[in-house]
């Protein structure tokens, strides 16, 4: 069931649905500023020089890294290793994923997001784990500010789940899932080998086969006050890693040494990125980075993330090998991803990093 709209007064008079989508509130001709719900105050620590040329996030060859030269397996993973310490983030390029494909799953999401207001709410919910589920913002109950951005989030593993409609979205989205899984499999073994251990260790100890794949699909339309309004706030991933697709308009930043790095994807790459599991996995050896989207008044961004994670029923705990190597005791305690994905989606999670919540207290 949609959820119930009621209306609130904007600041200039006009009218405001609550939970109304941002792309009807951007298509009104009426709207040529950002309303006082939608205003976004960066706070001081979330400035910097988001362009600095000298800051660009590492490019890892996947054909390097699927290789069966031992030499350059070796090398790759270590270039692996050096992108997961120092940066959180990383390019894949050469994945063997067809960009055509890649562009058919960004054109499908984009009809699915010109559709019609009352076709799409049949999808809208508040449940955390339905299969499919679209709306707008964040979760606009407990959140001081909306955000600049509709989403559409489908799950499509351990069990594969679609749309009926547009036409051809349920065909693109299975290959792409599908691809974009073996893509991660492989970088999850990179990972696991890049921490000294066997390349199944993680995927075996995470039940990556049970793993959650979603498609999150983002809609950003131009915003007519982009410096006023935000499409994500600085945030972490639940998951592993995932997986970053976009259209031609960049708007991923991501936190390093302090500053704001505007991400500028090579042509046909994923942008990836380790998540909060990966990050109580190895006892914060690699950090589960802040990053957030930004809009602009030029053209709407779609991205579509692909976040990859634990089966739900699986707790993330630092892992023993690596401990006893480097002499350390664990900084996080156990919980469930399925409960984790819980608490980032409650007032607790918003008002305090979640992985904050599981760290060890020591006296």
């Amino acid at each position: 069931m949609a959820p119930t709209v009621t209306s609130m007064e904007a600041s200039n008079g006009h009218e405001v649905p609550k939970g109304a989508s941002i792309k009807t509130l951007a298509d009104s001709a009426s709207f040529t500023f950002v309303p006082s719900e939608y205003t976004y105050t960066k706070n001081p620590n979330e400035q910097g020089d988001a362009n600095d040329p000298e800051h660009s996030i590492p490019i890892i060859d996947f054909a390097l890294l699927t290789s069966g030269s031992p030499d350059q397996r070796a090398k790759v993973i270590q270039e692996l290793r050096r992108a997961c310490e120092e940066w959180g983030f990383f390019q894949v390029t050469n994945h063997g994923v067809p960009e055509n494909l890649m562009q058919s799953m960004i054109d499908a999401c984009h009809r699915f997001f010109d559709l019609p207001e009352e076709e799409k709410k049949e999808f809208q919910t508040r449940n955390l784990l339905d299969p499919i589920k679209c709306g707008t913002s964040f979760n606009i109950d407990i959140e001081k500010v909306h955000l600049w951005r509709d989403f559409l989030k489908v799950i499509a593993h351990p069990e594969f789940n679609s749309l009926y409609k547009p036409a051809g979205y349920s065909e693109v989205s299975l290959e792409f899932s599908k691809k974009t899984r073996e893509v991660a499999t492989e970088i999850l073994k990179g990972i696991s080998e890049s921490l000294g251990l066997e390349a199944d260790y993680i995927a075996k100890a995470m039940n990556w086969d049970r793993g959650l794949q979603i498609l999150a699909a983002n809609y950003y339309p131009a915003c007519p006050q982009p410096d006023k309004a935000i499409g994500l706030p600085p945030h972490t991933d639940h998951g592993l890693v995932t997986l970053l697709i976009q259209n031609e308009m960049g708007g991923l930043e991501v936190k390093h040494k302090d500053q704001w790095v505007l991400v500028n994807a090579a042509p046909g790459a994923f942008v990836v990125n380790i998540g909060d599991q990966m990050q109580i996995l190895t006892n914060d050896k690699y950090k589960s980075i802040w990053h957030r989207a930004v809009v602009n008044n030029k053209a709407t961004r779609i991205s579509i993330a692909v976040p990859h994670g634990p089966s739900l029923d699986t707790p993330a705990l630092p892992i023993p090998e690596l401990l006893e190597r480097e002499g350390q005791a664990p900084k996080y305690i156990g919980m469930t991803y399925e409960k984790f994905m819980e608490l980032q989606a409650s007032p607790a999670g918003v008002k305090k990093p979640c992985l904050d919540h599981l760290r060890v207290k020591h006296n």
